[in-house]
């Protein structure tokens, strides 16, 4: 049983992150485990977790979760799932009273598969686009209703409480995935609120972030131009969305991605290798909108893995390790050390090099 600490640190959030890349299951009190022992990171104002193959019957069916501020924009969103998807399962998310979590929305999730006609009339080709579009509406339109978990076979649980209560809240413990990641907030320039924690997802994207983002009207607009809405009244909203653009719609490698986000400084691309170079530049002027400036650390989850990643000069800590066929990340060794006495290897990434642990590759092929 954890209890709350006084003593805060305001310059940073709590990250952490966790994976068994034989796809191996992981109980869901670990996570909490090692994102409780950073607690002085956190206040009570926010805090979440997202959990990767946690449904695995409803594996090939989009998990809507949802919440409500008031009935009449559940109506309507069950409405509007109805006219566009089969919904093979609508039910509350189990939740439980918790003594330091009041006033939580309605928690509904939605099982439903696309309506082919619908994709059909309106010229989507892909599942992907038909759901992401979805979101987008619901988020931007329906009053009172926010959307924030939309993949498949992955469950996103946020809300405003410290990370131990609202894992308490969700009842985390009778979850299980192979991957894991975790937010404890300490909120700067946006609100506390429920639809405001981490982590942001979008299909089977799902991040974690440790710090701000300076350049987020400048990312917005970039977004916006590619027909994506940010509704949600932060700054990580942004980043969610352009790992969706850049690797599921733009088809780029996770490292390049990657790159594009983080990008070196010029006076680093001219000392590089010509090949690598040339690649780094071409990454930088294509996707200026996509880099991130500002004090970040973060960690993503998606359907092969996940990695973590550190502004290019490093301004937020993070840490990495791996032991066997697990690996871990977090914004402190404590955290790591909590689940994980004794890794194999232990590690703080350089700024803008990427920590990427993916499933191991008949794994993923299964899961793909």
């Amino acid at each position: 049983m954890f209890t709350h600490k006084v003593d805060k640190i305001p310059s940073g959030c709590a990250i952490a992150g966790i994976i068994d890349r034989r796809g191996e299951k992981i109980e869901g009190q670990t996570i909490v485990n090692a994102i409780s022992a950073m607690e002085e990171r956190s206040t009570n104002l926010g805090a979440g977790f997202a959990g990767y193959g946690i449904y695995p019957d409803c594996a090939d069916l989009t998990a809507f979760h949802v919440m409500f501020e008031f009935r009449r924009a559940l109506e309507e969103t069950r409405d509007f799932l109805k006219q566009r998807f089969f919904v093979q399962l609508e039910e509350a998310i189990p939740t439980t009273k918790v003594k330091f979590i009041t006033n939580p929305p309605m928690l509904r999730r939605f099982f439903a598969r696309p309506r082919a006609d619908v994709m059909l009339d309106e010229a989507i080709a892909t599942e992907e686009e038909f759901v992401r579009q979805a979101v987008i509406s619901i988020n931007e339109k329906i009053d009172g209703a926010f959307v924030f978990s939309s993949g498949k076979n992955l469950g996103v649980f946020k809300g405003v409480g410290f990370p131990c209560d609202i894992a308490e809240f969700y009842r985390l413990a009778q979850y299980k995935a192979h991957l894991w990641i975790a937010h404890g907030r300490f909120p700067t320039n946006t609100p506390g609120w429920w639809g405001g924690a981490h982590p942001f997802n979008m299909l089977n994207w799902s991040i974690v972030h440790n710090g701000e983002v300076s350049s987020y009207g400048i990312n917005k607009r970039y977004l916006e131009s590619f027909g994506y809405k940010c509704t949600l009244r932060t700054d990580t909203e942004v980043l969610a969305y352009l790992l969706d653009l850049l690797i599921r719609v733009h088809g780029l490698p996770t490292d390049v991605a990657t790159m594009a986000m983080a990008a070196p400084f010029w006076k680093d691309i001219d000392r590089m290798e010509p090949e690598r170079r040339e690649l780094v530049k071409a990454a930088r002027m294509i996707y200026g909108g996509a880099l991130v400036n500002g004090p970040f650390s973060i960690i993503v989850g998606y359907d092969r893995g996940m990695f973590g990643l550190n502004d290019r000069i490093k301004l937020r800590p993070m840490v990495a390790a791996v032991k066997g066929p697990f690996t871990y990340i977090a914004s402190e060794e404590c955290a790591i050390r909590e689940v994980c006495p004794d890794p194999e290897r232990v590690w703080s990434p350089r700024g803008g090099e990427p920590v990427i642990a993916e499933l191991e590759s008949t794994v993923a092929e299964t899961k793909g």
